[in-house]
């Protein structure tokens, strides 16, 4: 017998526990937010809104207001500077780093102790459980799993113990020193933050190895797996990982790099699941591998509310639930967790496909954004970057708009800029070197993708005939009042029709 054939029972009281869940959703999360709100009564924000005195749902959505990180930001810098009790019982060292707020270059997401252990590595333990009730020939304990994580890249100076840095980087840190065994790189290599040193190193450190499973966002291990293909000479990555199974992924959509994942693969021997890990928690996974929708963990540790797309902004929104949301409709997603977010708004909209049990797709941001490759790159980065740029080369900009090209089996993705000039620069070419500068500098993720153009490449700048913006605005009714062309998008369909007038 296997050995991962005799591991599997630890994982199965974990699969048939969502399906009781599934069936009463109500319960479920009426008692997660009850020991939410005792846990924190004592708390600087427990206090405040007297939760000691709330019993039930209904008095909690009257007396706490739903919040986004402009609102959370001076809590979270207490606790950064070590003040106890602030959000969370006790003190919390750690801290997930995002990019995406209007106040700030990157906001921090605390991430406490009851966070690692009944959030994150919950749920990626719940992922393993389902891949293998989905799966029951599995081996994958049979081998290694290749974790690709961040880094720690703190901007801020902070108090000894405390760190700020990606998601991935805090995860890999606190993980159970006995996953370290079955898991590679190690921690050293792991953690890099110069991508043209870690890349290297990463191919290094996996092509002896007995690699079962790999984790990551699809853009960054399309990547590391493009540099060991090249490194070995192989077409398929099962030449060098020859009992590789499943690919645990998230963070961006896969969808645009499914056909280059079957390029590089044995099809007949892979397994994709998807998982929805923020950093503001770990919320959902694909528990249906025929099925590409994210079935919501009902009970580790975070109480959800589903937001009205017209009550976005509103303090107290007519929210639904768990157990009150509607099929078929998209709502703004808000959170109340372990690690100390009470009603936080995420800023990601979703779509309920199926209410027993609970499951979702994501639908995007509340606000325009791109982010293809993880880079996060937020419309207030990009007029802040665009305005900058101008004032540098003395042009001015008439319209524009961005969206990601991907990358294909011998490239890099990029974005791909359509810009009408009302005064152009003397030099295209220095202006798109000068506007992926002025990016960099308001984006720390978009700032990591570009290092070393191991992820993104440069941008593309086209120039756009004068008028193409209006006539585009007219021919789909949306000429003139406060109409406007979006200045983001996370997919090409706009962009499309506007480069086809411009030609």
């Amino acid at each position: 017998m296997h050995i991962t054939r005799l591991i599997r029972p630890i994982f199965t009281p974990r699969v048939e526990a969502w399906r009781r869940n599934a069936t009463a959703p109500e319960d479920v999360q009426t008692h997660v937010l009850a020991k939410l709100l005792k846990k924190a009564r004592s708390t600087m924000i427990g206090e405040r809104y007297n939760f000691s005195a709330i019993r039930t749902y209904a008095e909690f959505c009257a007396s706490v207001p739903v919040i986004d990180y402009t609102e959370l930001r001076p809590y979270v810098e207490r606790m950064i500077a070590g003040e106890p009790d602030i959000l969370w019982p006790g003190v919390t060292r750690n801290f997930a780093q995002s990019s995406g707020t209007s106040d700030g270059k990157s906001k921090y997401i605390p991430i406490t102790t009851d966070g690692f252990k009944h959030n994150h590595y919950q749920g990626a333990f719940d992922v393993v459980a389902h891949y293998l009730a989905a799966n029951p020939e599995s081996r994958i304990f049979s081998g290694k799993a290749f974790i690709l994580g961040g880094s720690f890249a703190n901007e801020l100076t902070l108090k000894p113990g405390v760190v700020v840095g990606d998601l991935s980087a805090n995860l890999i840190e606190h993980i159970n020193p006995l996953a370290n065994i079955v898991r590679i790189p190690s921690k050293n290599v792991a953690l890099m933050a110069d991508w043209s040193k870690k890349l290297p190193a990463l191919v290094e450190a996996s092509l002896n190895e007995n690699v079962t499973n790999i984790s990551g966002v699809p853009s960054w291990f399309l990547t590391v797996i493009k540099e060991v293909l090249q490194h070995t000479g192989a077409q398929s990555i099962h030449e060098v990982w020859p009992n590789l199974e499943v690919f645990f992924h998230g963070g961006i959509s896969f969808d645009p790099y499914r056909p280059q994942y079957t390029h590089i693969t044995d099809p007949a021997r892979m397994h994709y699941m998807e998982t929805y890990n923020a950093s503001e928690g770990f919320f959902a996974l694909q528990a249906d591998p025929l099925r590409h929708i994210l079935h919501i963990l009902l009970d580790i540790g975070v109480f959800f509310e589903f937001i009205p797309l017209d009550q976005i902004g509103d303090p107290f929104p007519k929210a639904s639930t768990a157990w009150t949301v509607e099929e078929g409709k998209t709502y703004a997603l808000a959170i109340t967790s372990c690690n100390g977010l009470w009603r936080y708004a995420i800023g990601d909209t979703v779509k309920i496909e199926s209410r027993y049990p609970l499951a979702i797709t994501i639908a995007g941001r509340t606000k325009s954004f791109i982010n293809a490759f993880g880079e996060e790159l937020m419309v207030h980065n990009a007029e802040a970057a665009m305005a900058k740029t101008c004032a540098e080369l003395g042009c001015e900009v008439t319209n524009y708009t961005a969206a990601p090209v991907y990358a294909g089996d011998h490239s890099r993705g990029r974005h791909q800029w359509l810009i009408e000039f009302a005064k152009e620069p003397g030099s295209m070419t220095e202006f798109t070197k000068k506007l992926d500068e002025a990016l960099q500098s308001e984006n720390s993720d978009y700032q990591a993708k570009r290092t070393g153009g191991l992820f993104l490449d440069s941008p593309e700048v086209i120039v756009a005939k004068k008028g193409v913006f209006e006539q585009w605005l007219a021919q789909t009714g949306k000429l003139g009042g406060q109409r406007k062309v979006p200045r983001l998008a996370n997919n090409r369909n706009i962009i499309e029709q506007l480069i086809t007038l411009n030609q």
